[in-house]
């Protein structure tokens, strides 16, 4: 098989999305929070990594498959995606309908952006309050070395 092409991007590295991952866990521990679940999914809403605690309510992994896939859907951090549901619902129901019910929009979902702002995924974290696993997944991607993006200007 022959080798990619110089130059091609490679996007999310199975390294950084189980550093994301481990770290995400790790914050929820440090701070206390019920059992988590931490998806990442990569440039094509496809999933890269996904770690359920011991513990986690059994949806968990749907959950934050949601978070992160409607993050990607739309181009915002869950955040935004919470702001938008609230102030056009309309829309927000054909969004709904047009993604199959897979996407969640509240805080939790976060993209991943390289230092140039190019989305190479998204993080979802489900199992708490989804501010505190809006903490969490930071935690995750800043720690990989990336951008995250909570949907919520700088």
């Amino acid at each position: 098989m022959p080798n990619a092409p110089t130059g091609f991007a490679h996007g999310l590295t199975l390294t950084q999305a189980s550093t994301m991952i481990d770290v995400a866990l790790a914050k929820g521990r440090e701070l206390g929070l019920a059992p988590l679940t931490v998806v990442v999914l990569d440039q094509a809403a496809q999933p890269k990594a996904l770690a359920r605690e011991d513990g986690a309510s059994l949806l968990r992994p749907e959950i934050a498959t949601g978070k992160a896939y409607g993050a990607m859907a739309l181009g915002f951090g869950g955040r935004e995606l919470a702001r938008r549901s609230s102030k056009m619902p309309g829309f927000m129901n054909a969004f709904s309908d047009l993604c199959g019910g897979r996407a969640v929009p509240v805080p939790g979902g976060v993209l991943v952006r390289d230092t140039n702002g190019t989305v190479l995924g998204a993080v979802g974290v489900s199992g708490d309050a989804s501010d505190k696993d809006e903490i969490c997944a930071v935690a995750g991607i800043e720690a990989a070395g990336l951008v995250a993006d909570t949907g919520d200007p700088e």
